[in-house]
């Protein structure tokens, strides 16, 4: 089974490394805007969630590309975005139930997570391991149900 970026938002402390960390890699400035992952933060209850492309298995962001610039990665089962192809229509942005698809204002392109072609480097700036890129075993699953449930059940205290 293939890696998987796994965020658990209760070890997230609101540093914003990982966004830094993603810009940087894949921009090459500092720019949260640029970043592919991003901690959205609740000032109001103290809790910071990070939150990146989950690479779904059926992508909705990769079903509706109307040019097919969006397509699985063989070798990392990462959904990439070739910015060569895409249109810019933002269908992708739209649809991507984790709103984590970007659009670059400046270069008039969109972007996404391609887990830095395996090597994410938002997992390595992590200082509290609230971001790890693992391949899913049973344990794992269960963490990822866990962590869900946990946000479910914040999102309805919270009124998000």
């Amino acid at each position: 089974m293939s890696k998987k970026l796994v965020f658990d938002f209760t070890k997230c402390t609101g540093c914003r490394a990982c966004e830094l960390a993603c810009s940087f890699a894949n921009e090459g400035v500092f720019s949260p805007s640029k970043a592919r992952v991003r901690v959205v933060k609740f000032e109001r209850d103290g809790v910071d969630i990070p939150i990146g492309c989950e690479h779904c298995e059926e992508a909705p962001c990769m079903i509706i590309c109307p040019v097919k610039a969006i397509y699985r990665d063989e070798e990392t089962n990462a959904v990439l975005l070739d910015p060569d192809i895409c249109i810019g229509c933002k269908q992708c942005m739209v649809i991507c139930p984790f709103g984590v698809i970007g659009f670059d204002e400046e270069r008039k392109v969109l972007f996404k997570c391609d887990l830095c072609r395996g090597d994410p480097e938002c997992v390595k700036w992590c200082f509290t391991g609230a971001i790890s890129y693992v391949a899913p075993n049973e344990e794992t699953l269960r963490k990822r149900i866990r962590v869900g449930r946990k946000k479910v059940a914040a999102q309805s205290v919270w009124g998000v």
